[in-house]
């Protein structure tokens, strides 16, 4: 049965490039990011972990852990971060899971038949604290992934689970917020001293209330 939103995420243990991990112990009390990419020394999984590489700071700071997977060993990874280096300019500085049997890729149904039942697609998951899975993008093959826009879904994420908010079309952090329809007016001008615009009754916008 494929994974869905909520679902805890598929716990395992497993080979990456720093050393053997088992899942959930690895995230802890984290949030986490697994992603997989088709397979080692192709360009534009190249491209994506070197970005990912140097995005580690903003994920650091958001209190996430990162780890990608692909269906090669981790014996060809260790020798692909050296051209991830070379050409993207920044060291490999978080877990790559080496999935030769397909353990991982087929516990979070990454492999995509329709394409080629041997590779993985460019699936990514955010999987919190609680080990629920919070979000699921998957990506052709061909197309690389916007990690900023990961980075900017994470925001949200944390931000939904702490205070009783959606965020709105085009997000971004610093943005002003919807505040839930089931709270009345008068419970949240006492949620959000800010204060708050009423342009619907079921739609009323406040400042981000963790700014």
């Amino acid at each position: 049965m494929a994974l869905q939103l909520g679902d805890i995420a598929p716990d395992f243990t497993a080979e990456t490039t720093e050393g053997t991990i088992n899942f959930h112990e690895w995230i802890g009390d984290s949030w986490a990011v697994l992603f997989s990419h088709p397979k080692d020394f192709t360009p534009v999984c190249t491209t994506e972990l070197g970005y990912t590489a140097k995005l580690k700071p903003e994920f650091d700071k958001r209190g996430v852990k990162v780890i990608g997977v692909s269906v090669d060993p981790v014996s060809d990874h260790n020798e692909w971060a050296k051209d991830i280096e070379e050409t993207q300019g920044v060291s490999l500085n978080f877990p790559l899971i080496g999935d030769p049997e397909k353990k991982v890729a087929d516990l979070y149904g990454m492999i995509h038949p329709n394409s080629l039942d041997s590779l993985t697609v460019r699936s990514v998951f955010v999987i919190g604290p609680d080990k629920k899975i919070k979000l699921m993008i998957t990506y052709p093959a061909s197309t690389g992934r916007n990690f900023d826009e990961i980075l900017r879904v994470i925001d949200s994420l944390q931000l939904t689970a702490g205070y009783q908010v959606s965020t709105p079309v085009n997000w971004n952090d610093g943005d002003d917020v919807i505040i839930a329809p089931a709270i009345d007016d008068e419970t949240a001008k006492e949620k959000f001293p800010k204060g708050f615009k009423t342009l619907k009754p079921y739609l009323r916008l406040t400042p981000q209330p963790n700014k």
